[in-house]
Formats: structure tokens, C-alpha cells, sequence
């Protein structure tokens, strides 16, 4: 997704952090609702993502997918798939592209993902 005049200027990754791209519309629209619904919440998990997207120590807040949601495709490879909750229902799913040291955002929601009830 390219910006566009009057869009917000994301900065570049810095040296040791994870670049953080939107994979599809959806996820940045949804982005953008988190970041009205909880500014502070949805910041501190995108300085997560930038950071440390794969903890080692995993919370229940922070953690990888588990069964067919734990990984994903993108662009033709595939991918493991993570969360951070974000808010009670809101959450962000991501994927790692760790050649790139990427970050890909596949959803991002205000709402729970009923995916995960099963």
C-alpha cells in the first residue's frame, strides 16, 4: 500500500527494529480504527512489533496462533502467524517474514475474531 498525500509519514525501521507493513486494505483500515479506539494501546503494540514480534516469553496477550490460524501466505510464502490483543475484543494478527526482518499485518480489528472460537 503506497501512501498517499496527507497520509501519515510512517517512520523507517531503526537499526535492529522490524519493518511494519500492512498486507491488505482491510488490515489498514482496521489499524486505523484500534489507533481511534485505543491510541495508547494499539502504539504500545506496534512498538511490540517493531521490537520484539516473537517473544521468546509468550503472554496471553502476545503469542503466536495456534493450529490451521498459525500460519499464513502472503505474496507466495508462508508464514507464521502471531496476535497481540490489543483490547479486550480488538487484536492484531501479523506475519513474520524473518529474511526481511518483516512484519506483515494480515487483520486488524476492534472486534473479536470469531476464528479463534473455535
Amino acid at each position: 500500500m503506497s501512501p498517499k498525500r496527507g497520509e501519515r509519514a510512517a517512520p523507517p525501521p531503526g537499526p535492529d527494529e522490524w519493518d511494519i507493513r500492512f498486507a491488505n486494505g482491510e488490515a489498514a483500515k482496521g489499524w486505523e480504527q484500534l489507533g481511534a479506539q485505543a491510541a495508547g494501546n494499539t502504539r504500545a503494540a506496534w512498538l511490540l512489533m517493531r521490537t520484539d514480534p516473537a517473544p521468546a516469553a509468550r503472554t496471553e496477550r502476545h503469542h503466536r496462533l495456534k493450529g490451521e490460524l498459525a500460519r499464513g501466505e502472503h505474496r507466495g510464502e508462508t508464514m507464521d502467524r502471531w496476535q497481540i490483543e490489543v483490547t479486550a475484543g480488538g487484536r492484531v494478527w501479523y506475519l513474520l517474514d524473518v529474511e526481511r526482518r518483516t512484519v506483515w499485518i494480515d487483520r486488524a480489528s476492534t472486534g473479536h475474531p470469531k476464528a479463534t472460537d473455535r
